[in-house]
């Protein structure tokens, strides 16, 4: 019997544990790790609650003035122009020095009515607002749900394709290898901005298309590693002894060869998706990114970039701090993973 008594040793129990069991076990120690995970999570739950509406939802509202700049004590009424006299006395005419003058009567008149007549649109607005008076908190709350979407999607399907092509090419070898191997030397042949044109000109323009784009350019990374590895471990003892008592070569390879590579994989996928979110800022700029009535972190660098001469400094700021934010700890996350699958590690735990 394989059950392990109650009363047993740690030590005993340890050994029936299975591979992610221990993993778990020794990332729940890491406490950056587990820091990070809960603040992934929470971007998730965030992405999970914008998507249906619950927060984020009127993210293009005009909720502000133009540029309207951080502020927590709430909308203030707009100031009263007050009349323009001149220094020598109000009887004099200023319309000789200042063609505007005959129009300052009539400003202030209507910015009087303003106060009594028409309510005030500007609300509490913690990053400020855009030129169109939206509230750039919200927007990147919003743009978090499509930057997000788009880096960690796009880097599973790389790390999808560049594992399962790298574990086909390292554990059979031969053709298979050679066969493999050739498509990733004219893959790699090509420009990356070529293929990038090629593919948006296929699939068009969208944020699927963006998912296929840096999935189907940003997976020979993951390859060259996984082939690698796969080499070095299917002619190990313990994969000699899994073919000796019968397991297939599926078995082989994705029961027994990939847990002992995952934390390789593991490293190659965070740094995608840290990749994969600069790389939509880019794709945006050029056009092939997400369509001008969405907002994600790449459009509101975009935006910022002719704000900030102005001054203007806070969407730049909040779409740079959402994205830092994320970026860091999900390597922190995978960093703290990959430790815990780390084979040379699991020992000594």
């Amino acid at each position: 019997m394989s059950a392990v008594l109650p009363g047993a040793p740690a030590a005993l129990q340890r050994s029936h544990e299975g591979v992610w069991q221990i993993a778990w076990r020794r990332f729940r120690g890491d406490r950056v790790g587990m820091v990070s995970l809960w603040i992934v999570a929470a971007f998730l739950v965030l992405i999970a609650l914008s998507a249906t509406g619950v927060v984020a939802r009127n993210w293009q509202a005009e909720v502000g003035v133009s540029n309207a700049p951080p502020t927590f004590l709430g909308p203030r009424p707009p100031e009263d122009l007050g009349t323009i006299e001149s220094p020598k006395g109000p009887n004099v005419d200023l319309s000789d020095i200042d063609p505007l003058a005959p129009r300052y009567k009539e400003w202030a008149e209507r910015a009087a009515q303003l106060k009594t007549t028409e309510p005030v649109r500007q609300q509490t607005l913690p990053f400020g607002g855009d030129r169109l008076g939206r509230d750039v908190l919200a927007k990147a709350v919003k743009g978090s749900e499509v930057s997000v979407f788009v880096g960690v999607l796009s880097a599973l399907l790389a790390t999808l394709i560049g594992t399962l092509l790298g574990a086909a090419a390292g554990f059979f070898g031969r053709r298979v290898n050679d066969l493999l191997e050739w498509v990733y030397n004219v893959f790699t042949a090509v420009p990356d901005i070529l293929l990038i044109f090629a593919f948006a000109a296929v699939f068009g323009r969208g944020i699927g298309t963006v998912v296929l784009i840096l999935g189907l350019t940003g997976w020979a990374g993951v390859y060259r590693q996984v082939r690698a590895e796969f080499i070095k471990h299917r002619s190990r003892e313990y994969v000699r002894a899994a073919e000796a008592i019968g397991a297939s070569a599926g078995s082989r390879m994705f029961r027994h060869i990939l847990p002992n590579v995952s934390h390789v994989i593991l490293v190659r996928l965070s740094l995608l998706v840290v990749g994969f979110i600069k790389a939509e800022v880019i794709l945006s700029y050029l056009g092939l990114g997400v369509p001008v009535d969405q907002v994600s972190w790449g459009t509101m660098l975009a935006e910022a970039q002719s704000e900030l001469i102005l001054g203007y400094w806070w969407q730049l700021a909040a779409a740079t701090a959402f994205m830092a934010l994320f970026v860091t700890a999900f390597s922190l996350m995978a960093d703290a993973w990959r430790d815990a699958l780390d084979p040379k590690l699991r020992g000594a735990a």
